[in-house]
C-alpha cells in the first residue's frame, strides 16, 4: 500500500510560529523538521523565540541556520524529502531553488487580509491607517512579496481603543485557528488556492523605532494611533523635548494644555519612562 502521509517542515523564529507548531501537534499533526536561525541572531527581534524545547519534546529535527536560502536548508529539504516548508515569520525573503525543494512549495502567513498591505509593519501600519478591520492570510509562497496564492483568510476586528499588544495577540490567535483549519487539507494535498487581485494590492513599507517619535504638528489622532500602534512588543512612541525623552507606552488625549502639545490639543502620557 502507498503511503500517502506528507512530510512537512516549519521554519520559524518568532512566537507565531512557535504558536502555530504548538497547535499541530496539539491535533495531533507531525512534523519532520524544524528550522530557526542560530541563537545569536535576531535576539531583539519582536517575539523572538527558540525552538529547542518543543523539538525536543516531539523528537523534531531541529536546523539553526543564518538564512533560509542556506546551501545545507536545501540538503535538509531534500534529505528529508519533505512536501511543504511552512515559513512563517521569517524576515528573509525564500528564493527560488528553495521554494521548489520540497514537492509542493512552501507556505506563509501574513498579518493583513492580502493583496492589503503587503510588506512589512502590518501590525502598527493597521491601527495608524485607522482601518476597521484586519486579518491574516495563509498562502502559498512565490517569488514575489505576499504575492502568492491565497489558501485561506481570517478577519480580526479593530476599534479606535485597538493596541499594537491587543492585535499582536489576536493574529497570533489567528493563526492558530487557520493551522488547524487548513491542516487537514494541506497533508491530504486538497488544498484550494486562489489568486490574489492585483487591481487591489497595497503594499506597507517598513518601519524603524525612529518612526515612533511623537511631534507638536501631529493631531491628538494621529497622536494616539501612533501610541498604540508602537506600544508593547515594538519600542513604544517616543517625544523629546530637548532634555529628555519620554518613552510612551500608553497614553490620552485631551484639549486642554499639557506637558506635550499637539496641532489640536495635548498628549498625556499613562505609561511611560523617563529617558536621558
Amino acid at each position: 500500500m502507498v503511503n500517502l502521509k506528507k512530510k512537512i517542515a516549519f521554519a520559524t523564529c518568532v512566537q507565531l510560529g512557535l504558536s502555530c507548531i504548538e497547535e499541530i501537534n496539539r491535533i495531533g499533526g507531525n512534523l519532520d523538521l524544524l528550522i530557526t536561525l542560530k541563537d545569536e541572531k535576531a535576539k531583539n527581534k519582536s517575539g523572538r523565540i527558540y525552538l529547542d524545547n518543543v523539538a525536543s519534546e516531539h523528537d523534531a529535527p531541529l536546523l539553526k541556520i543564518n538564512n533560509i536560502n542556506d546551501q545545507e536548508v536545501l540538503d535538509a529539504l531534500r534529505e528529508q524529502q519533505i512536501d511543504w516548508l511552512f515559513i512563517i515569520g521569517w524576515s528573509q525573503i525564500a528564493k527560488k531553488e528553495v521554494l521548489e525543494s520540497p514537492t509542493y512549495g512552501c507556505i506563509g502567513m501574513h498579518p493583513t487580509l492580502l493583496p492589503v498591505g503587503r510588506g512589512r509593519a502590518a501590525i502598527p501600519w493597521a491601527i495608524i491607517k485607522g482601518l476597521d478591520e484586519t486579518g491574516v492570510t495563509m498562502f502559498k509562497l512565490d517569488e514575489g512579496v505576499d504575492t502568492g496564492e491565497i489558501i485561506g483568510q481570517g478577519i480580526i476586528g479593530l476599534n479606535n481603543d485597538t493596541t499594537a499588544t491587543e492585535l499582536y495577540e489576536k493574529i497570533d490567535e489567528m493563526h492558530i485557528s487557520l493551522i488547524a483549519k487548513y491542516w487537514d487539507d494541506i497533508v491530504n494535498n486538497n488544498v484550494t488556492l486562489t489568486k490574489q487581485n492585483e487591481v487591489d494590492a497595497t503594499e506597507w513599507p517598513g518601519r524603524k523605532p525612529e518612526d515612533g517619535e511623537i511631534l507638536n504638528s501631529m493631531t491628538m489622532d494621529e497622536a494616539d494611533k501612533l501610541v498604540r500602534a508602537v506600544t508593547h512588543p515594538y519600542p513604544g512612541a517616543f517625544y523629546n523635548d530637548g532634555e529628555k525623552i519620554i518613552r510612551i507606552w500608553s497614553a490620552k488625549t485631551d484639549v486642554i494644555d499639557g506637558e506635550i502639545k499637539l496641532n489640536d490639543g495635548s498628549l498625556i502620557p499613562i505609561d511611560y519612562e523617563i529617558e536621558g
